[in-house]
């Protein structure tokens, strides 16, 4: 056991909200994964608006975490429009690009959950505006009937139109519950440059590689970067570069991908960087890197290994390892049967408790003695891993 102080640096994935949910988030959890497993948790405030620190007691050590949040909630609320006819443009637009590239049918070659997930907002809101037109032109025949001619023809058409944008802004004050909105932004922000990084991104990624950095730079034992659903592809980008520039000391840096959606961005014709990026984090000998989904999540691209299925494995590949979290094994009978139809929670389990917990163990990951390739030595991948090359675009930026 060799771990007594740890740096955990997490990317979350395209989330506009503040990241003392994370905090919040992993006090409930870690004290119900604590009280579950029979070790001990504790979580304080941290140097930081986004640190908090951990101390935990387990398998007889005591081990010191500080975890921090790599922000860019505020990037991400700023590409999500507040104009219902924008969110349309988006929605032609995006499906433009996964459907002119090509890039949707190669994607139904692997998981049909995501790839449902990324149809759901593009029917969802071609339904609101269909109902929306529908009773707009009701309203508007009745007027008309009301008021014969033109007059009656201008009012009807003036009251139609009324109807169908507040039947329209009915349904976007409603979309917390159904996510049609949120889920058209998260696409349209990878769809809008063909999967390429905009400006504004590629300067925070470069911030959150001076983060990792500095922490390679501290006392702590391990330095733990994770990266959750979009958070999981920076991740990859981050740490990249890091390696090209030479400032990743060996034995000293983990990654750990959880409900990756890598597919979604790299099967598009502009993500060379992206692509590049895979290839050489996946031949590398600096970095281990453990990838974990599980079949139960059905916005991930579960147990496809993001490499591989991009069509840019080395020859000597090493990287990731390719876990499952087995939600139907982890969690009971009861806990599964609350959670199963909840799609979006479950694509944020990882970071959460197991009432039957299994080798993955997010809170022993993050605050236990073990480094994170000392907990996985010698596992082999799934069995039920997907690797054969399905991805049109293999071109990989110099």
């Amino acid at each position: 056991m060799t771990v007594t102080r740890r740096r955990v640096l997490y990317i979350p994935g395209y989330d506009p909200f503040h990241p003392r949910r994370y905090r919040e988030l992993y006090r409930k959890e870690g004290a119900a994964q604590a009280a579950i497993s029979g070790y001990a948790l504790e979580q304080r405030k941290g140097r930081g608006p986004y640190v908090w620190e951990v101390t935990a007691e387990m398998d007889g050590a005591h081990v010191e975490t500080e975890v921090e949040v790599l922000v860019w909630s505020d990037i991400v609320a700023g590409s999500m429009s507040r104009s219902i006819l924008a969110t349309y443009g988006q929605l032609v637009r995006t499906a433009w690009a996964y459907i002119g590239s090509g890039a949707l049918f190669r994607l139904m070659k692997l998981r049909q959950g995501p790839v449902i997930a990324a149809l759901y907002p593009v029917v969802f809101l071609l339904l609101q505006l269909v109902v929306a037109l529908a009773i707009g032109a009701g309203g508007a025949a009745i007027v008309s009937a009301i008021l014969p001619g033109v007059v009656g023809g201008l009012v009807g058409g003036a009251i139609g139109v009324g109807l169908g944008v507040v039947v329209l802004r009915w349904f976007k004050a409603k979309d917390a519950k159904v996510f049609a909105h949120y889920l058209m932004h998260d696409y349209a922000f990878s769809a809008r440059w063909g999967g390429a990084n905009p400006p504004q991104l590629e300067e925070r990624m470069a911030v959150f590689g001076e983060t990792i950095v500095a922490a390679l730079g501290s006392d702590a034992d391990e330095v733990l970067v994770v990266g959750h659903s979009s958070g999981a592809h920076l991740a990859v980008s981050v740490l990249a570069d890091l390696i090209r520039a030479g400032r990743v000391p060996a034995g000293r840096c983990a990654f750990l991908s959880l409900g990756h959606v890598v597919p979604m961005v790299s099967f598009l014709p502009n993500a060379s960087r992206l692509r590049a990026d895979l290839h050489l984090m996946a031949g590398q000998d600096l970095i281990p890197w453990v990838d974990v989904t599980a079949p139960g999540d059905g916005c991930a691209f579960a147990l496809c290994d993001p490499v591989a299925v991009t069509g840019v494995a080395p020859d000597a590949q090493r990287w990731p390892l390719v876990l499952s979290a087995a939600f139907t094994k982890t969690l009971s009978p009861e806990r599964w049967n609350d959670l199963k139809r909840r799609y979006f929670r479950l694509h944020f389990q990882y970071l959460c408790a197991f009432d039957r917990p299994g080798d993955y163990d997010y809170f022993r990951i993050t605050a236990g003695p073990l480094t994170l390739a000392e907990r996985f030595a010698g596992r082999a991948p799934s069995p039920s891993r997907l690797t054969a090359p399905v991805n049109r675009y293999r071109s990989m930026a110099a």
